[in-house]
């Protein structure tokens, strides 16, 4: 596998935004945010808010994956974004069907391939796919007919927890442009701070991404964002501050000398929030390590909207799920 930092430098540069946003979705897969056009992620969100609509209104089930089976790939251990794809897919009136790599025929030797070809044979049309690879869904989206939306592949992307965040911010501010939004932890290994960087920057946000420098990929600047080492100097400054777990799962050494270190120069806390604009968004994409990345009182303040971006998971999933079959129905 290539080194972290390779993966994220070797990437392409973005799609230049559309002018015009398209009237659908013309892709067959969601694998990540990096070149999609602010028209795209603005349809995928305007999307997400006619459902949270639809559902504040009453319509709690809508009939639009009527007839058709999803699949959930989970090769990685997964509470939220597992629920919250099996809730979407549900409210759409999808039948899903779960798998979990755990006394699969792949301890048995089947191959990746060919596990995902067996599920797609069963009459799977859509699968959600998370996986401690970098760039596993790509992979089965050149070997399947079936749609295939990433619901996180190794440190790579995580695009719909990329797309709820984005939408968290915007339906408290109003927009995404002009905004300055803040990463803050371990962006290092973070497939959340690539989403979020390749989404906000099309949307017209300034980011700034924040940690310790082991943290830190070097020359991230050159994906349009600036560095800072600082969260006191940042906080300050910005309009939404996205605090991000340390993934001590895939941190093969010390990072930093200890948690309580690490918690004082970059956890947020009480004080640090009352230096904050008054307006200020705090959001964590979780799950939360209470204490570390931020203080029990400032998970549960008047500023947090931690749980928003859990509720407003549920209509950013149906609307991939919808916009993918819509495409394959073209």
């Amino acid at each position: 596998m290539p080194r972290v930092v390779d993966s994220i430098l070797a990437m392409p540069t973005l799609t230049p935004p559309s002018s015009t946003a398209p009237l659908v979705w013309n892709r067959r897969h969601l694998l990540g945010l990096q070149g999609l056009s602010a028209a795209e992620l603005n349809l995928i969100l305007d999307r997400a808010a006619e459902f949270k609509r639809l559902h504040a209104a009453g319509h709690t089930k809508l009939d639009h994956l009527k007839g058709v089976t999803v699949g959930n790939l989970f090769f990685e251990p997964s509470t939220r974004t597992k629920t919250s794809f099996s809730l979407a897919a549900k409210r759409l009136s999808a039948d899903t069907v779960d798998f979990t790599a755990s006394g699969s025929s792949l301890s048995k030797g089947e191959t990746f391939i060919d596990t995902a070809r067996n599920i797609e044979a069963m009459g799977v049309s859509q699968m959600v796919v998370r996986h401690s690879s970098s760039g596993a869904p790509h992979h089965l989206a050149r070997h399947l007919n079936a749609g295939i939306i990433n619901a996180g592949d190794g440190t790579h992307e995580h695009p719909t927890q990329g797309l709820l965040d984005i939408y968290t911010i915007r339906e408290h501010r109003g927009r995404i442009a002009g905004l300055t939004v803040a990463l803050v932890g371990d962006i290092l290994h973070s497939r959340v701070a690539r989403s979020n960087i390749w989404g906000l920057t099309t949307l017209g946000a300034r980011v700034i991404v924040c940690g310790p420098a082991t943290l830190i990929p070097p020359e991230i600047e050159r994906l349009g964002v600036e560095v800072s080492h600082n969260l006191d100097d940042v906080v300050p400054r910005t309009d939404v501050i996205n605090l991000l777990r340390i993934q001590a799962e895939r941190q093969r050494s010390a990072f930093f000398p200890s948690i309580y270190e690490y918690a004082h120069f970059f956890g947020m806390n009480g004080d640090r929030v009352r230096r904050a604009r008054k307006d200020v968004l705090i959001l964590a994409p979780g799950p939360i390590n209470r204490g570390v990345e931020l203080t029990p009182d400032v998970a549960d303040g008047d500023r947090s909207v931690i749980l928003d971006q859990v509720t407003n998971g549920l209509f950013i999933r149906m609307a991939g799920l919808a916009l993918l079959h819509e495409a394959s129905q073209t």
